[in-house]
């Protein structure tokens, strides 16, 4: 376990030189960009060891991961994000753990977010997940809603009990205009979020970047990297 905890500290320190670095040449403060560690397919001692050594946030994308490892944590200091794209009949569960949900793309999961926030008498944090390489009608191949459908599903969000608009999301996407073009699709996301906060000024979260893109993001004007396997190592493979 020490061996595990020292791998994990030399990890988090490079990741930490990197946000640090690119911050310093997008002339912006260090302290303006949070890091997410994604701890995925690793168990929950990574995690109560990620807490010891300072890290507050962590994220999931499956729930069926997330719940137990969740519920065996639930004593440390750590604030819990889900970026997975979510189904309806996981929001209860979800919602006992997460206090941001970063994957928010359809009218439908906000009313089921809403109905099960009141329910349980909290708050929850939503981005909007949007689809750089959707049409105008339509999502992306990893969800999302398409840039022309923010301002009407933020106003659900908005107004929605329970639920807090707190920004947007997007992954670089594989396909599209914006294939290959990381820098100009954290770009058109910082472009969105200016216009939405326009809007809705409290939506000041930007969540962008991961371990190969964390520099272009933060470059952009990112305000919440998600990094997974830069800090735990690459990940198995799923059968």
């Amino acid at each position: 376990m020490t061996q595990r905890k020292d791998e994990l500290a030399a990890n988090l320190a490079g990741v930490e030189e990197r946000i640090a670095a690119a911050c310093a040449a997008a002339g912006r403060p260090r302290e303006a960009v949070t890091l997410i560690v994604v701890t995925k397919t690793y168990p929950a001692s990574d995690v109560r060891l990620l807490a010891e050594l300072g890290v507050r946030h962590v994220a999931e994308n499956r729930d069926q991961d997330a719940a137990p490892k969740a519920a065996e944590c639930a004593d440390l200091p750590l604030t819990w994000h889900f970026v997975g794209q979510l189904q309806t009949n996981k929001v209860r569960s979800v919602l006992g753990y997460a206090g941001f949900v970063h994957s928010v793309d359809r009218a439908r999961l906000v009313t089921a977010l809403s109905r099960e926030a009141v329910r349980a008498g909290r708050e929850t944090g939503c981005l909007l997940q949007v689809a750089l390489d959707a049409d105008a009608g339509g999502r992306g191949e990893r969800g999302g809603v398409a840039p022309a459908g923010i301002g009407e599903l933020a106003g659900l969000v908005a107004e929605a009990p329970g639920l807090r608009l707190d920004g947007l999301m997007t992954v670089a996407p594989l396909s599209g205009e914006y294939a290959g073009r990381r820098q100009a699709a954290f770009e058109r996301l910082m472009d969105l979020s200016t216009d939405l906060r326009r809007a809705r000024p409290a939506a000041t979260m930007v969540s962008a970047g991961m371990t190969a893109d964390l520099e272009q993001a933060v470059a952009a004007g990112a305000t919440h990297v998600r990094v997974g396997t830069a800090v735990l190592g690459v990940r198995p493979r799923l059968g």
